[in-house]
């Protein structure tokens, strides 16, 4: 089977750029979703005085209301639906040969063992993901989700080995080193951030026909081990063993370098593709800057307005330091998006822009039509 299995050979690819967000909390019920801030808040580290309402912001005690925020997770849901639905009809539309989702291993199948900095998956022609048998841990459970699946759900997906061959040859071939895997390691299913993203994009159902090439960035960097991609930190103390700590996560000009090579590749390439930067921009939890408490909003809105603007520099620039006492670590994967975008000149049109102060992170929603 040679690479131009969908397309003549004479044909350049073409290439759609989508950001867009794999919140999880949207895959519980309004109950559970709107209670998780006070996980955060009411953790044994957690700065004193985010533990009493009367220190929240004006717009925090708005969201709460006086139903302990369960109008505003309803309101809050329905916009995110809405966004997930557009998507999908311009991803229909366009009617990829494969989705390239970029996104991150939460210490889900890489861990002590292994910690790429990228990594492209070529996955089998179908594999079937139990969605709610299992935790991030990989641990077998049963997961609340809010279409009241049963536990034996299987959402079904297509990888597309060939397509993944043919990147990561490109990538190598440009002088970049990327990892990639056949396998899933440590864990049954894929990362989260993959499901998740492709589980919104199929909100209603209809299937999700796509092959997808799941694309991992590193995104909790010196973290990922440590917090095991969740919030220990919130709970634990710190264990200083005299060390150094893990290597850092790539900079944002790092992800963007690699964004413009994987736009170089997929434009001399048969196929047309749809590439998905998916994450949340601030998560509160992650944020030092912000006494873990709420979303680094200023430094949020300063990323969009040279997003809207097609500034691509302003972001090649972003310190990662910045980025990491912002609680910004995921929006990585918005950066390789964002390099693959400037290397094709594609300003973005936004579809929209959500902040929150008790739903955990702030999102985006936008489009980077060809042509």
């Amino acid at each position: 089977m040679t690479a131009a299995k969908y397309r003549q050979e004479d044909v350049v690819g073409e290439i759609l750029g989508i950001g867009m967000t794999h919140y999880p909390g949207l895959t519980r019920s309004d109950d559970t979703t709107r209670q998780w801030y006070k996980r955060v808040l009411n953790a044994p580290k957690m700065v004193a005085k985010w533990k009493d309402p009367a220190n929240f912001p004006a717009e925090m005690k708005a969201e709460i209301g006086n139903d302990d925020g369960l109008t505003a997770i309803i309101a809050y849901r329905a916009r995110m639906v809405e966004n997930f639905r557009k998507i999908r009809k311009a991803l229909d539309d366009f009617a990829p040969d494969f989705v390239l989702i970029v996104a991150d291993d939460q210490y889900e199948n890489f861990q002590e063992d292994i910690i790429p900095t990228f990594c492209v998956y070529g996955l089998d022609d179908e594999f079937q993901q139990n969605i709610w048998q299992y935790g991030f841990d990989g641990k077998k459970t049963k997961l609340e989700n809010y279409w009241n699946d049963p536990e034996d759900y299987v959402f079904k997906l297509r990888g597309h080995r060939e397509a993944a061959k043919f990147l990561t040859s490109g990538f190598i071939r440009r002088g970049v080193p990327m990892p990639y895997a056949y396998k899933l390691l440590h864990h049954p299913i894929l990362a989260h951030s993959f499901n998740y993203t492709a589980l919104y994009l199929d909100w209603d159902r209809k299937g999700f026909p796509y092959p997808v090439i799941p694309f991992h960035v590193n995104c909790y960097g010196s973290s990922v081990i440590k917090a095991k991609g969740l919030i220990s930190h919130l709970y634990e103390d710190a264990i200083d063993d005299g060390l150094l700590p893990d290597p850092p996560g790539p900079t944002p000009a790092l992800c963007m370098d690699v964004g413009a090579t994987m736009a170089q590749i997929l434009s001399d390439s048969p196929y047309r593709v749809a590439i998905i930067g998916s994450s949340s921009w601030s998560h509160s939890f992650l944020a030092p800057g912000m006494e873990y408490a709420i979303p680094d909003h200023a430094m949020d809105r300063k990323l969009f307005a040279a997003l809207k603007a097609g500034d691509y520099e302003t972001w090649r620039r972003y310190p990662l330091e910045q980025m990491e006492r912002s609680g910004q670590h995921e929006m990585l994967n918005w950066c390789v998006l964002a390099g693959a975008m400037a290397e094709l000149g594609r300003k973005p049109i936004i579809q929209d822009w959500i902040e929150t102060h008790i739903f955990l992170s702030n999102k985006c929603f936008a489009l980077f039509p060809p042509g």
